[in-house]
């Protein structure tokens, strides 16, 4: 097989591993079809209103002040003297397009919309806006759109300030909260002169909505613990406040309208969110007006693992918690509308103030909705499933379903109530486990697919290595085989007996791809089979023990690298180890200062893992003095080499230019959070550098000198560039100390290879890319470059890693960008946030590919190392996946999988453009281009 086509091919198939996580657990869990479900008891409200305080934590709300005063008064009688009380639990992520999902449609977010973008509704889904008469919205565009569009009709109102409002800079962001009250005012007073809105107004089941963005935007721009968050609540009460004013005198008191006060999620300290921390999870609730319960006083202990009660002066108090989506089921049983089709809520009953009957009936159309999802959920399995293999969640069939049914009813005529609820409640638990089961129903087979094709291919990766990059003495018939008839036909057996299973199935076409992939993978990995043979022919003549010793340190290095996903701690080990390789293996007798400079290198970088996830604290000073030391390492790089080397005033001058960009850059963090600070806006001039920053950070290096040694220093100042722009604190320091032992190890890999005999001494500074790439100086691999290519994964891992992980970008904080922008914009700030992420990688990849250079060994082959490396490290999380059993944990380590995915992808795409690059006409036409000899 031609290396183009191995590499076109071995794309294909990681893609396809790739794309396979996300068809295996990121399928839609919405089923469609199920029938609406109604209680047939009146409803005790007649209208809804619904407040979301964004961003809003369940602490900053019920913790009082050193006084003993309450930031919120208002909302603090309501818990005390009308209302019930208790805390939302959301689920990861914690945003607000997920926590709003949760809320008014009563399901977590679809996960597939992840594939698909996070678009204004991925997938379609049922609300209670939907199913309500009316529903009139106020707040962000970016929550209000979703609703809007997924109504069916034209009864959803939508109310929204321009996106261009949301505004990180502003200087006082809860005026959008104060937009908001006062347009609900607006329409209460236009109703009186408008006879046809009165109307609508006056009409049951319709809804009001309230999204108050102030408090998220301020608790991004100055932190939940600042006074700036804490005022905002402070507004928020008092806006609700008169909002309920304004309401009750319009409705002239009726007692027929219910509240519900909330938030999507929370906030860390440092102004974050998007993962898992109680912060960022918990989140109030307060319920008061028509058919809620009022407080109910306890006098025994409550126990909460939280361990908040005391801390709120609540705990003479019910608390009543629930999950984020009970909320939904909550909302249309107090005005009668159905529940939403696709809610998986439970209806907390402790909420509500009415008779045992009406709360009974409420229960048993919540269990018959969530039924009614698992029967359709059911059927479309069974109808792509064969009979024979068919195998039925046995908790709930058809029989146990009727007799579940059978008994509620029976229940509730014999006022057997609070009996009914705990049989419905059992029901919509058994139920809500078939939907999972249904849903994961060929999640293990699919699995074994992929985990067949993974083994498969990394095996014949390891074949091709034997085969084609090593010192091994082949036969000539090994190296010219000819495919076995015998085993080409059972490969073509295989392929139809799978082709017509998948076909009865009605299986969709992805699965044709996960299960058919396998088939001609192994077919390869058999067909190269007599290399195997031979090598265990030739297995006495090796150095056995030291290939035992390498396996056994590579798989305790990739073990390592493993659990430093989930323990970044072990980064700091495993470069704390690294630093001992030159004493170890003998270099430091024969390069002692390049020794000494990777024992300092290694020991500073183990520094980076130990600290706080970036973002946690700014300290803009940091980032000038991560300005300074990369001038000072740049100078340090250059100065050895003024005499050895001869530059062109223009290449000198670039890199003078370079050095001054990389100073100018380490100042306008500084002067930018000052300005933001003193609530004077994003200074212009420093937008306008950033901007040009990061357009010019790739172009530039392009234009520098084709120097190997000088194009790299071009590429690390203008990448470090970028980097200090996008930096708050000491995560800014990462890049200037990850090249300065980049640098070394380049030095150091010399090093090894003049001791192995391998190459001749030749000055790093010398080496021009464009002129001396000669594909004759090919030498084939030792066991020594599976150290240098584990080396390589190690330091990509560190580079992802050192500073955080990739929850920094879930759990968004745009503090990191705010020298590019203030107003939202999540596509553009995860952008940038991405780009911080990828240019220490990068850093890592242009070091890699000098290491090969000057080591004469074509990229290709220690690319093939790298491949397996990363290959089995995606498989080990595969199976990690397999294990987990929460969606929490299993979210890790998909995440993970995804990360070593993308990279192996990325760095099967750059071999191909290394070895186009690197192909002989192509070099031959560079150097006519240049005038080279």
């Amino acid at each position: 097989m031609r290396w183009i086509t191995f590499f076109v091919v071995g794309l294909t198939v990681h893609v396809v591993f790739f794309l396979s996580i996300f068809d295996i657990y990121f399928t839609s869990p919405l089923v469609h079809g199920m029938t609406p479900m109604t209680t047939p008891l009146a409803p005790p409200a007649s209208r809804l209103v619904l407040i979301v305080a964004d961003g809003l934590r369940a602490d900053s709300f019920f913790t009082l002040l050193p006084n003993g005063s309450s930031t919120a008064p208002y909302l603090r009688a309501i818990i005390e003297e009308r209302g019930t009380w208790g805390v939302s639990h959301t689920r990861v992520p914690t945003e607000s397009r997920p926590g709003h999902v949760a809320l008014i449609a009563g399901f977590y977010e679809d996960v597939s919309s992840v594939a698909r973008g996070w678009k204004e509704n991925p997938v379609e889904f049922d609300s209670v806006f939907n199913e309500s008469r009316h529903t009139w919205c106020w707040g962000s565009p970016d929550i209000l759109a979703m609703f809007a569009k997924g109504a069916s009709g034209d009864h959803v109102y939508t109310h929204a300030y321009p996106a261009e409002e949301q505004d990180f800079a502003s200087t006082d962001a809860s005026r959008l909260d104060s937009w908001v009250f006062t347009q609900v005012k607006s329409l209460f007073q236009s109703a009186k002169s408008n006879s046809t809105l009165m109307a609508s107004l006056l009409q049951d089941q319709n809804v009001f909505f309230l999204h108050l963005l102030g408090i998220d935007t301020n608790g991004h721009a100055h932190r939940p613990m600042s006074q700036e968050y804490q005022n905002n609540i402070g507004l928020v009460d008092s806006g609700v406040a008169e909002l309920v004013s304004v309401i009750e005198d319009f409705f002239g008191y009726d007692g027929r309208t219910a509240f519900v006060f909330t938030s999507d999620h929370g906030m860390t300290n440092w102004g974050s969110h998007g993962a898992g921390h109680p912060s960022e999870t918990l989140t109030p609730l307060v319920a008061w007006g028509a058919g809620v319960q009022t407080p109910h006083k306890v006098t025994g202990d409550q126990f909460y693992q939280d361990g908040y009660l005391q801390d709120w002066k609540l705990e003479h108090l019910r608390r009543v918690d629930l999950n984020q989506a009970d909320i939904a089921p909550l909302m249309a049983s107090l005005i009668g509308v159905p529940i939403p089709v696709n809610s998986v809520g439970v209806l907390p009953v402790l909420y509500l103030n009415n008779s045992d009957l009406f709360k009974a009936e409420c229960m048993y159309t919540n269990a018959i909705q969530i039924l009614e999802q698992f029967k359709m959920k059911k059927k479309q399995k069974k109808e792509t499933t064969l009979s024979c293999l068919f195998t039925p969640y046995q908790a709930l069939t058809a029989p146990r379903q009727a007799e579940f049914i059978q008994k509620a009813r029976k229940l509730i005529e014999l006022q057997k109530y609070e009996e009914a609820i705990s049989l419905c409640q059992a029901l919509i638990s058994n139920a809500l486990e078939g939907l999972v089961y249904y849903h994961t129903y060929d999640r293990f087979s699919l699995g074994c697919s992929v985990v067949l094709g993974f083994v498969g291919w990394t095996s014949y990766v390891v074949l091709v290595i034997l085969k084609t990059h090593t010192s091994l003495n082949m036969h000539p018939d090994i190296l010219k085989q000819k495919p076995d008839r015998t085993l080409v036909r059972l490969s073509a057996c295989v392929t139809v007996v799978i082709s017509i299973f998948l076909l009865i199935q009605r299986s969709p076409l992805t699965y044709y791809i996960y299960c058919l992939l396998p088939v001609p993978v192994w077919y390869s990995v058999f067909k190269e089979s007599n290399t195997l043979t031979d090598l265990i022919k030739l297995a006495p003549s090796l150095p056995l023990w030291k290939c035992f010793g390498y396996f056994v340190l590579v798989a305790f290095g990739i073990e390592l690298l493993v659990v430093s996903f989930f323990h970044r701690a072990m980064l700091t080990v495993g470069l704390a180890v690294l630093s001992l390789w030159p004493m170890l293996s003998g270099l430091f007798d024969k390069a002692k200062c390049c020794s000494v400079n990777w024992f300092l290198g290694c020991l500073c970088l183990a520094a980076f893992p130990l600290m706080p996830v970036v973002g946690r604290e700014s300290n803009t000073n940091l980032v000038i003095c991560a300005g300074l030391l990369t001038l000072f390492l740049s100078v340090c790089f250059l100065w050895p080499s003024r005499n050895r080397t001869s530059l062109l005033l223009r290449d000198k001058q670039q890199l003078v230019i370079q050095m001054l960009h990389v100073a100018v850059s380490a100042c306008v963090p500084f002067f930018t959070h000052s300005s933001l600070q003193q609530k004077r806006g994003l200074p212009l001039l420093a937008q306008l550098i950033s901007w040009v920053t990061l357009a010019s950070s790739i172009p530039v290096p392009l234009m520098s000198s084709t120097r190997l040694f000088h194009r790299l220093l071009s590429v690390f100042l203008s990448l470090t560039a970028t980097y200090l722009l996008l930096s708050t604190g000491a995560e800014a320091l990462f890049p200037p100390v990850l090249s300065w032992l980049m640098f070394v190890w380049i030095n150091i890999e010399q090093e090894a290879t003049i001791a192995e005999g391998t190459s001749g001494r030749q000055e790093l500074s010398t080496i021009d890319f464009s002129a001396n790439i000669d594909i004759s100086k090919i030498r084939q691999l030792k066991l020594d470059d599976i150290r240098r290519s584990y080396f390589f994964v190690f330091f990509i891992i560190v580079a992802f890693f050192g500073t955080g992980n990739i929850a920094s970008i879930n759990s968004f904080d745009p503090t990191s960008v705010y020298c590019f922008l203030t107003v939202f914009n999540p596509f553009i700030m995860g952008g940038l946030m991405m780009w911080k992420v990828i240019i220490p990688f990068i850093i890592v990849m242009c070091t890699f590919e000098t290491i090969q250079v000057t080591t004469q060994l074509p990229s290709r082959s220690l690319f093939l190392i790298v491949l397996v490396i990363s290959d089995v490290m995606a498989l080990h999380f595969f199976f990690l996946v397999q294990d987990y059993g929460t969606w929490l944990e299993i979210g890790t380590s998909i995440s993970h999988y995804v990360i070593v995915m993308s990279m192996t992808i990325f760095l099967m795409l750059l071999s191909v453009v290394t070895h186009i690059l690197t192909s002989q006409r192509f070099v031959l036409w560079r150097r006519r281009k240049m005038h080279f000899p």
